[in-house]
């Protein structure tokens, strides 16, 4: 979150579920949201009235498009988010930004009633890394147990292949900055990197259910050499010939 401010999540009270096709959120990230149906702008109204705070949960299989209106199944994964920031336009509509606070999991959901047009359930958290600014103390490289990755990841974005995605220099910045805690820039890596490519969909999923911090740093380096592998095939196949599910951008 941003500096001196203190996130509080109380996961014994439900919280408003915003379900999407895939991973739209992680800890960390800033998402810009153009809220229009009435069930969710009765949702962001309620949550401006309380603590500010709601889930982006992923539907699950690929009827939900059929029951959208209804309450299309959705997986148990979910990231919780803060409104950080909200704009009332005259039609109804909200402008919302919203930053990922912390992997929560969908404990069960409320019954549908009569008064409430959006979903609710009670959540509980996924992983025990801190949630608040308080976690720059982990930044210390010699406190910090994923300090042993910054140069193997540094390596990667730095040399070869890799180089030529558009976010590689501003990711090696967070990367080099040793006063960001490494579970952070695997945040970064998670929706900058692997949130380029369709082919990352159930990856970004699993990572985004993933509690262990070393394990989503295993799955991220898995990530990005399969991804090297990719790019180099496009470089010796020509642009014309590249592989699907990547680009430079």
């Amino acid at each position: 979150m941003s500096e001196g401010v203190s996130v509080q999540v109380n996961f014994s009270k439900p919280i408003g579920l915003f379900p999407l096709e895939g991973v739209t959120l992680f800890p960390h990230q800033v998402l810009p949201l153009h809220i229009f149906e009435p069930r969710y702008r009765q949702m962001i109204g309620h949550a401006l009235d309380g603590s500010g705070q709601l889930a982006m949960a992923v539907f699950a299989g690929k009827g939900w498009k059929q029951n959208y209106h209804g309450r299309p199944r959705v997986r148990k994964a979910a990231c919780l988010a803060q409104i950080m920031q909200h704009e009332s336009l005259e039609d109804g509509r909200i402008n919302v930004l919203i930053q990922g606070i912390c992997r929560a999991r969908i404990v069960r959901e409320l019954p549908a009633a009569e008064d409430v047009l959006y979903r609710q359930a009670i959540l509980e958290p996924i992983g025990l890394e801190s949630i608040g600014p308080e976690s720059a103390a982990a930044a210390d490289a010699e406190h910090d147990p994923l300090s042993h990755m910054r140069p193997r990841l540094d390596a990667l974005l730095s040399e070869g292949p890799l180089t030529h995605l558009t976010v590689a220099e501003s990711v090696l910045e967070y990367l080099r900055n040793e006063e960001i805690p490494m579970h952070a820039v695997l945040e970064v890596l998670s929706f900058s990197v692997l949130g380029e490519h369709s082919t990352a969909a159930e990856t970004r999923y699993e990572l985004l259910a993933e509690g262990n911090p070393n394990t989503r740093a295993t799955i991220i380096e898995e990530q990005l050499v399969s991804l090297q592998g990719l790019i180099q095939r496009g470089l010796t196949q020509g642009s014309d010939q590249w592989p699907k599910g990547v680009s430079w951008n």
